[in-house]
């Protein structure tokens, strides 16, 4: 049962932003399916097969991207190398994408991630924007119209301005400062599939900010799309942690996976249990 505090609005799982054009967009840019299929996976194998093995790494690329091992052997042993978290052998491989129209307060998140991934951004120092362009939240489109206009009035108002000054004089570093976090921008990120993996454990959860959330959404179509085997890593961390660790989701209004609060009282109840049997249930050391 959800619990819910008088006056509190009722919680449920944010609406899919993906069924809203937010005129964002994230494009694989390097490497194509070619390479991926080629030496990707070989590569990956390469790096775990490494660890338990008398031959060397040259030995087993040229084996792995030949055809001599089985596609499937390889993926096999590589989905139990990650799912043990050994994720060093994943760092050796990474994708370049190209992001666009996404807002300043989607990119403030996006590169507070930092291991394992490179940014650049287009600059507004060095850029003079003739047509910013901004970012529409959904819950403004669908407010009540009066709300909206008041949005729009600021930001169209915060724009015009920055067109003043710039026409002023005002040098474009400065004329930035009326620039609202609405403003959409454009970045170059390469990341280790390692540091994606996380980054999409985090992104593509429900308690994610819905901007952001979509890019990530963006992102895992663009990887599959080159490597289903490898966009099979990019989920929620919920997936593969098979309960949730989010605090905000104690009350189980988010269903995909039970909470860890719920998993560690059941566990509790069977562990009562097992002593009133007069036996204990096994722990790890």
């Amino acid at each position: 049962m959800t619990l819910q505090t008088a006056g509190e609005a009722p919680k449920g799982i944010p609406r899919n932003p993906g069924r809203a054009e937010l005129g964002l967009k994230a494009t694989l840019l390097f490497p194509n399916r070619e390479i991926v299929e080629q030496y990707y996976v070989p590569l990956i194998y390469t790096a775990c097969r490494t660890c338990y093995s008398e031959l060397t790494p040259e030995d087993i690329f040229t084996r792995a991207a030949t055809g001599e091992i089985e596609t499937a052997k390889m993926q096999r042993l590589i989905s139990n190398v990650i799912e043990s978290g050994h994720g060093s052998t994943i760092e050796h491989v990474v994708f370049t994408f190209g992001i666009s129209g996404v807002s300043r307060t989607l990119s403030h998140q996006l590169v507070r991630h930092r291991a394992g991934v490179a940014f650049d951004q287009q600059s507004q120092r060095y850029v003079t924007f003739k047509k910013a362009a901004t970012m529409l939240p959904q819950t403004i489109a669908e407010a009540d119209p009066a709300i909206r206009a008041e949005y729009e009035e600021q930001i169209h108002g915060a724009m015009s301005l920055y067109g003043d000054l710039v026409s002023a004089g005002i040098p474009g570093e400065d004329a930035r400062f009326v620039f609202p976090n609405a403003t959409r921008t454009n970045l170059v990120m390469t990341v280790n599939l390692r540091a994606l993996i996380h980054m999409s454990g985090l992104r593509l959860c429900t308690m994610a900010q819905w901007e952001i959330r979509r890019l990530f959404q963006l992102i895992r179509h663009e990887i599959f799309q080159v490597s289903p085997f490898l966009g099979s890593f990019l989920a929620p961390k919920c997936v593969p942690l098979g309960y949730c660790d989010e605090m905000n989701n104690r009350d189980g209004h988010c269903p995909i996976r039970p909470h860890k609060d719920k998993v560690l009282e059941a566990w509790a109840e069977k562990a009562k249990a097992a002593r009133a049997a007069g036996r204990e249930l096994p722990v790890s050391s």
